[in-house]
C-alpha cells in the first residue's frame, strides 16, 4: 500500500502541526480539514478528545486503515475518510447521535453496513470504488431510516451488474427497491410514484 520508507503519523501529530499555524483555538474548531497531509496520517488516538465541538472532520487522502476513538466527537456531523485505507466502518456508530454524512470512497470496505447502520440519522453515503461484493449489504442500509442519498458505483456489485448488459438505469431501478428510503443514487434523482416506486432521473 504505502511505499518503503513512508513516514507516517498519528493524528495526534497533525492536530499539533495544523495548531502551530494558528489559525484557531483547538476547542473551539467546529471544522477540521486535514486532507492529504504530509506525513499521511495512519492511526486516529485519542487527540480527538482536543476537537470536541468539531461537526466536520476531513481526513481524505491519508492512510487510516481502522477508525477509533472518536467518542470525543460529541457534535460531529461529516465525516470524510475518502482515498485512505479503511476495510471497514466500523467505528462510526459511537457518533450515531450525530453523524448524518459519511464520505468514504476510494478505500477497501467490503462491508460497509457494520457501524453504518447503527447510524439512523444518516443522511448521505458516499461509498464508491471500494469493494462491496453483496446484495445483503446494500440491503442492510434500509436500517438507515434517513438516508437520502447514495454512491456505489465503481464497486465489484455494481460492475458485475452492469457488465452483465444490464443498464445504468436497471442497476439504479434494483438499487432503489431495496432502498425505499433514498432518493438519489450515484448523482442521479430518484422519482417515485406509488405506482412506479423504482423510476429515476439524471439530475
Amino acid at each position: 500500500m504505502a511505499q518503503g520508507g513512508t513516514k507516517r503519523i498519528t493524528l495526534k501529530d497533525a492536530i499539533r502541526m495544523w495548531e502551530e499555524r494558528g489559525e484557531c483555538p483547538l476547542e473551539e474548531v467546529t471544522e477540521l480539514k486535514l486532507n492529504g497531509w504530509y506525513p499521511p496520517i495512519e492511526k486516529l488516538d485519542n487527540s480527538t478528545a482536543s476537537i470536541p465541538k468539531c461537526e466536520k472532520l476531513s481526513l481524505s487522502t491519508n492512510m487510516i486503515e481502522r477508525l477509533a476513538n472518536l467518542n470525543p466527537l460529541k457534535c460531529l456531523r461529516v465525516l470524510s475518510v475518502s482515498r485512505n485505507y479503511l476495510k471497514s466502518l466500523a467505528g462510526v456508530e459511537v457518533c450515531a447521535d450525530t453523524l448524518q454524512e459519511i464520505w468514504a470512497s476510494y478505500n477497501l470496505i467490503e462491508k460497509p453496513s457494520k457501524g453504518v447502520t447503527n447510524c439512523k440519522k444518516l443522511r448521505v453515503l458516499y461509498l464508491a470504488n471500494n469493494w462491496i461484493k453483496d446484495w445483503s449489504e446494500v440491503s442492510r442500509l434500509s436500517e438507515c431510516p434517513e438516508l437520502d442519498e447514495l454512491v456505489l458505483v465503481g464497486n465489484p456489485l455494481e460492475e458485475k451488474f452492469t457488465g452483465s448488459g444490464a443498464s445504468a438505469a436497471e442497476w439504479q431501478k434494483e438499487v432503489s427497491k431495496k432502498l425505499l428510503q433514498i432518493r438519489r443514487l450515484d448523482g442521479w434523482n430518484i422519482v417515485r410514484t406509488e405506482d412506479e416506486p423504482e423510476e429515476t432521473e439524471e439530475a
